[in-house]
This record gives C-alpha cells, structure tokens and sequence, in this order.
C-alpha cells in the first residue's frame, strides 16, 4: 500500500511566531548587511524577508526597503 503524505499547513501562530523572529533579528541582518557580510544571513531569512518587503535585492545585492526601514524605527527605544 502506498504512503500518501498530508500536506502540512503551517498555523496563524506558527506564522505569527516566524514573523516576530524575523522582525526581533531584522536589526542585526542590516548590521550585517552594512558590513557587507550578507553571506551570513541564512538563505531562508533572505527569502522571507524579501517576501515580507523588508528587503530588496537590487544591482545584485540586497538592501532594505522602505518598510524594513519603518520595522527598524519602530523597534528603537524612545527617551522618555
């Protein structure tokens, strides 16, 4: 008898939890964008990146985008 495989769905929560990961580490990727060290980010944070808007690839490298720059601002401590 043949195995068939369900195909797995990934939940709000599962999504919500990856988003938040990416969103806390999205920091240190620009650092390391900066330094011109993007071959240390993993190829998956790349690709969930860019489909999140947070970077783009442009002229072969990558950089941050608009929103990127707004999720970064957004995690900066305020004075009070």
């Amino acid at each position: 008898m043949a195995s068939t495989s369900i195909p797995t769905r990934t939940s709000a929560a599962d999504e919500t939890a990856a988003r938040e990961r990416l969103r806390q580490g999205l920091p240190a990727t620009v650092d390391l964008l900066t330094q011109r060290q993007a071959d240390r980010i993993d190829d998956k944070d790349i690709d969930a990146y860019v489909k999140l808007n947070w970077l783009e690839w442009h002229g072969g490298g990558l950089r941050l985008t608009i929103t990127g720059r707004n999720v970064c601002a957004q995690m900066a401590p305020t004075a009070v």
